[in-house]
């Protein structure tokens, strides 16, 4: 697995091919929360990616759209319309075919199936059974045999198997396994059904995509759930992920022989999305129906005197200034000892410049509207749970879903190099050791007490000291924190609280 560090790249992989040609295009981008651009307008936007799409069916008819999952959640405008934003600015868009991602599940199920209702294109996702009915969630195919061009192309959806963990998905449905699903739907794909290529369109870890190539017959694995520019290879299968919120659209052109079918040779290209490329003018309804919470997410709450670091690979990783504040507000809020977060709740996925913070700069941080509860814990408890945090933190460890600990009034040592389970190294509060025997409380989201979301399944273990029917919720807290700030500005930083060592 590599990370792309050019903004645009060209491959080719080609044989020889003998009479005409036949090309589809595949156009690819994953994990998109908001219609709207991001990062001050200069990247993203679901209007230019409209555009992108018109451009590539004018050169070539034999086009098609894929999202590679979550979308629908979490998002500031999720929250008052529960994704049918996001619906509609798809349809506008003419997207054909979206795998669920984890976060489409954050969302209440009947909420969910009406989106699905209200789709004019395509979800899939063989391996999210319903197990009350023993079938494939909400009905939708196994997988769909798109010809196009003269070719026949099969397309899979799968999704992660830590859904449970990392989302609101209700206990009736389950993710099985997506190697045994698809070995047996691709199976299926090659011999009844004789497609000319199989396309994997998955929302899983880059590793697992790599084991999935190996288990089944896949030309090409358009994936999403890092937030990360990537490609690699598995199996002679290429795999390929953008970044988040469409700052880039993947183009992927493969060529068939026209006479035996045989796909013969592939092209792609990673097309960053910029405010050089104008808005479709039939996105304008869109923009139009959701004026006025855009308006209203515009409005100021306070500022900034320094950059804050949310991006999605820092608060998973590392200490941050804005994983401190929230931490900090959350422990202030609710009187405890500690404040925790958990990295993955942080979802801005973004650096915020000195200057003013908006209402949707609050919520974009903080979407998902949890009640922020205390618990007392024991400081051996307090241990597993950080020694939970840190579990993925070592060398070539991927850190998802989101664990990684951001926290307040504690401070702590840990060492990679050690085992899982014993890297923690030193922890003290109030410059104090912490001792197994001794109670602290701790402020933290009732996802992770009550859910045991991001596999905080020990975090039920500590004495729950307030009720997360009136508890604050995340993102007031947050805004409360800010308002309260000298002048409304904060000026957060990096203290070490967090230390990673190795002895």
């Amino acid at each position: 697995m590599r990370a792309l560090l050019l903004s645009v790249l060209f491959v080719v992989a080609s044989t020889a091919t003998f009479g005409q040609s036949i090309r589809v295009t595949i156009l690819h981008v994953n994990d998109a929360y908001q219609f709207t651009p991001v990062e001050g307008g200069k990247r993203g936007g679901l209007a230019r990616l409209l555009t992108l799409r018109k451009e590539a069916i004018a050169d070539n008819p034999n086009t098609i759209f894929t999202l590679g999952g979550d979308t629908l959640s979490p998002s500031v405008e999720t929250r008052t319309y529960k994704g049918a934003q996001m619906i509609d600015a798809w349809n506008a868009v003419g997207l054909d075919y979206a795998v669920f991602g984890n976060h489409e599940f954050d969302i209440k199920t009947a909420d969910l199936l009406a989106r699905i209702k209200e789709s004019k294109f395509t979800w899939l996702g063989a391996n999210v059974i319903d197990t009350k009915t023993k079938k494939i969630f909400a009905d939708t195919p196994p997988y769909v045999i798109r010809e196009i061009g003269g070719v026949k192309i099969g397309i899979i959806g799968l999704l992660l198997p830590e859904t449970k963990q990392t989302s609101s998905m209700e206990d009736s449905l389950t993710v099985t396994d997506y190697c045994s699903t698809a070995k047996k739907l691709v199976r299926e794909m090659r011999l009844k059904k004789k497609v000319d290529a199989v396309v994997g369109l998955t929302h899983l870890f880059m590793a697992q995509d790599k084991k999935l190539a190996a288990c089944a017959d896949f030309d090409l694995i358009l994936g999403g759930h890092e937030h990360t520019l990537l490609q690699s290879s598995s199996n002679g299968t290429q795999i390929f992920k953008m970044t988040a919120d469409a700052r880039e659209l993947g183009k992927f052109n493969l060529n068939f022989n026209a006479k035996t079918k045989r796909l013969e040779s592939f092209d792609w290209e990673i097309i960053p999305v910029t405010d050089k490329i104008a808005d479709a003018a039939e996105f304008t309804p869109i923009f139009e129906k959701y004026r006025g919470l855009l308006e209203q997410l515009a409005v100021k709450v306070g500022a900034t005197s320094v950059e804050l670091d949310a991006l999605s690979q820092s608060v998973r990783q590392k200490e941050t200034n804005v994983g401190n504040f929230v931490a900090d507000s959350y422990r202030d809020a609710v009187k405890a000892d500690i404040g925790f977060v958990n990295g993955g709740s942080i979802r801005a996925d973004l650096t915020y410049q000195p200057g003013p913070l908006t209402k949707r700069d609050v919520l974009s941080i903080l979407p998902f509207n949890n009640p922020i509860v205390k618990v007392e814990v024991t400081g051996k408890l307090l241990k597993q749970i950080l020694e939970h945090g840190v579990a993925r933190s070592g060398p070539g460890e991927d850190n998802e879903p989101g664990r990684f600990p951001q926290v307040s009034g504690v401070r702590f040592e840990y060492d990679t190099s050690k085992p899982v389970g014993s890297r923690i190294i030193s922890m003290r509060i109030g410059g104090k050791t912490v001792t197994d025997t001794a109670t602290y409380t701790l402020a933290t989201s009732d996802f992770l007490v009550s859910r045991g979301g991001d596999g905080y399944t020990m975090l039920k273990d500590g004495k729950k000291l307030s009720d997360a029917a009136t508890a604050p919720k995340d993102s007031d807290v947050f805004e409360a924190a800010i308002k309260n700030s000298p002048n409304s500005t904060i000026s957060p930083v990096v203290d070490g609280r967090t230390t990673k060592v190795n002895r």
